[in-house]
């Protein structure tokens, strides 16, 4: 390859990396699954059926702390017991289904319930106080053939304030966002998969390899 056209790959690639900033997360769903993310219209037995849930799930998680290694891994613990306060309040959580029609537990967003026959994805989250002015990532989704934006709906995210007492985690706080009027970032990643890294397909120059005697 000539020098001019390498140059010239090399600021291809410089301008698709550059981050894209404050895109309207309604209409990058909507791009992505072809189905809109509707504003959150006020219902007050709706809202009281949350407020009841929410409140449930606060003293359910402190009844015996959630126990983890690592703080951001709280709020997978926390889904679980989001889905069976939601159900004993008759709104019917779920884990979202796929395109194909199967559920899947992974992956943006991580709940889906209905009430009077309108159905609302529902995002779980823990958040620190002390890293609320922070820019550390605390809202994230990626594409994919197994995107779980099926309907149009509303998007609400639940986030519980928590701390750590000795091993275990509890919260003294809870806020419901409507994500309608969010702004997310995009940054680009590069990735390779077990396959072409150790695998039959791999192409990377291995210098060294040896076994280690098992105990």
């Amino acid at each position: 390859m000539n020098k001019k056209y390498i140059e010239e790959l090399e600021n291809l690639v410089k301008r698709i990396l550059t981050p894209m900033q404050d895109m309207p997360f309604n209409v990058i769903i909507r791009s992505i699954s072809g189905h809109s993310v509707l504003p959150f219209k006020k219902d007050n037995a709706l809202l009281k059926f949350l407020e009841e849930s929410f409140c449930e799930i606060g003293e359910a998680i402190n009844k015996n702390g959630i126990k983890s290694n690592r703080p951001n891994e709280v709020g997978n613990k926390i889904e679980p017991i989001v889905k069976k306060y939601l159900d004993k309040n008759g709104l019917k959580a779920v884990t979202p289904q796929n395109r194909l029609g199967k559920k899947v537990s992974t992956g943006y967003p991580d709940i889906i319930f209905s009430y009077k026959n309108t159905y609302y994805y529902l995002e779980c989250k823990t958040y620190n106080q002390a890293n609320v002015n922070t820019t550390q990532r605390s809202f994230y989704f990626s594409p994919s053939d197994n995107f779980k934006i099926t309907k149009n709906a509303p998007h609400l995210m639940i986030s519980f304030r928590i701390y750590k007492i000795k091993s275990k985690y509890y919260t003294d706080y809870w806020k419901l966002f409507s994500l309608e009027k969010l702004k997310v970032d995009l940054k680009h990643e590069f990735n390779q998969n077990n396959r072409e890294m150790y695998g039959s397909s791999s192409q990377i120059d291995i210098i060294m390899q040896k076994n280690v005697e098992k105990n």
